[in-house]
């Protein structure tokens, strides 16, 4: 017995970081599932199928529902979903961390090394410092996101009710969740002010990473400002600023959406919210699936890029795609590939490469199962696979119509969104000496 403990753990040890963070989040969405499955949890009859998707959605961040989670989950089975949206949001280790840390427990080496590649980091350097940035980062944001929501929902739904709707709303922003009690989603708040600051204010920090924040809080200054978030910052100052432009410029006349309002303000406010939300966190004010299909062609590009490392954020984050234009530009110009006077190495462009040919599989073969199975939905499966893999929640009305095979492809769709980055940085980080080394040759490309 002595014996198996022991190769257990040595196998267990030998084990990728990243394949055991996988394994973990799999089995936390299996718990959530079957929690959300007990009587207490839940107000209406929920199939296995409801509960495994809801559970997957909400600890990958994602959003994306099968029934109504304000009416169909008792307020107890809304708390065990805003704790698995908590824990997701957070990283699996990152929690495991913070919980450590209050027992005044150590973690240990092993335990440094999943946290760094759950955090997405190089190094374990200065790690705990980034940990204790994130739990004030979360405590400050969520409890002022919820004081905030406060004023806007206790005078509607009382008090009580209407804390604990400012509560898991503010939750479910900040980390980029999407999630809302409302049968309508946020819509009936479309030209609400407090809304229209505080959830975006919430999911665009929440999705900005967390190491940016700690570089942007710093006593250096801007001259302390790594070149990541330098990068990461105009980044998502571009994508916020193209998408509410294009969003009001494609749909400032659509019934169905912008055009339902009179006045120019609410019009602008609702392209704000909506076009700030598409790249990550999922919450509409609008009626997606009325929109244009070229917006909605929009939509999928910006969910796909989506927000920054180690965040709340899925997709193949911004500094990837700002990386991948970069080197793009830098090939045509025959120049070095360089960004705010410091150069990009070349194993940088080839993991952004691999990023996003390897994503582009993925999100090619979920089209593929889901067209193959969902005849005459091709924009609609498009748009959801777009939003489960960049963890986004948005939907055009297509998820309440999925298959079992269908939900099944979401869920795997989902759950590598979250967690495939982490894989694939194993296999990205392992290097090996090559033995023999053969002469160069020529390919003829383009």
């Amino acid at each position: 017995m002595k014996q198996i403990t022991i190769r257990l753990v040595d196998r267990i040890a030998r084990t990728p970081p990243p394949l055991i963070l996988a394994v973990l989040y799999a089995t936390f969405i299996f718990a959530g599932a079957a929690v959300l499955m007990l009587p207490v949890s839940r107000n209406i009859p929920l199939s296995w199928s409801d509960v495994i998707f809801t559970a997957t959605s909400a600890v990958t961040v994602t959003g994306l529902v099968v029934f109504d989670v304000g009416s169909g989950l008792t307020l107890f089975g809304q708390m065990v979903l805003a704790f698995l949206i908590q824990l997701g949001g957070l990283g699996l280790m990152t929690f495991a961390a913070l919980l450590l840390a209050a027992l005044g427990m150590p973690i240990g080496l092993t335990g440094q090394i999943y946290l760094r590649d759950d955090l997405n980091q190089n190094s374990i350097h200065q790690l705990f410092k980034l940990v204790k940035t994130i739990l004030l980062v979360v405590l400050a944001f969520e409890m002022a996101g919820a004081f905030l929501l406060a004023f806007v929902f206790v005078p509607e739904f009382g008090f009580w009710p209407g804390v604990w709707e400012a509560i898991f709303h503010s939750i479910s922003a900040f980390n980029n969740a999407g999630f809302s009690t409302f049968s309508a989603g946020l819509v009936p708040y479309a030209t609400q002010p407090i809304v229209n600051i505080v959830i975006p204010g919430l999911f665009i920090i929440g999705g900005i990473g967390y190491g940016v924040l700690q570089n942007v809080f710093s006593k250096k200054g801007r001259k302390g400002w790594s070149l990541h978030t330098k990068i990461m910052l105009l980044g998502t100052a571009v994508l916020i600023v193209w998408s509410v432009a294009m969003f009001a410029l494609l749909e400032w006349d659509n019934p169905g959406t912008l055009g339902q309002f009179d006045s120019i303000a609410a019009r602008l406010t609702v392209s704000w919210f909506q076009g700030v939300t598409t790249r990550t966190a999922g919450f509409n004010t609008t009626d997606i699936g009325a929109m244009h299909d070229s917006t909605s062609m929009m939509f999928i590009s910006l969910m796909l890029i989506g927000g920054g490392p180690a965040s709340t954020a899925g997709g193949i984050k911004v500094t990837t795609f700002v990386v991948m234009i970069l080197a793009t530009a830098a090939f045509f110009r025959r120049t070095e590939l360089h960004a705010f006077g410091r150069s990009i190495g070349h194993q940088q462009v080839l993991k952004v490469m691999a990023l996003t040919a390897i994503s582009v599989v993925v999100v090619f073969i979920a089209v593929f199962l889901l067209a193959a199975t969902h005849e005459g939905h091709f924009l609609n499966i498009w748009f959801e696979v777009a939003s489960a893999f960049g963890t986004v929640g948005l939907s055009r009305g297509f998820t309440g119509e999925l298959s079992e095979f269908g939900r099944g492809v979401i869920v795997v769709v989902m759950f590598l969104g979250r967690v495939g980055p982490l894989t694939l940085g194993f296999f990205l980080a392992t290097q090996s000496t090559p033995r023999v080394r053969f002469p160069a040759g020529v390919i003829h490309l383009g």
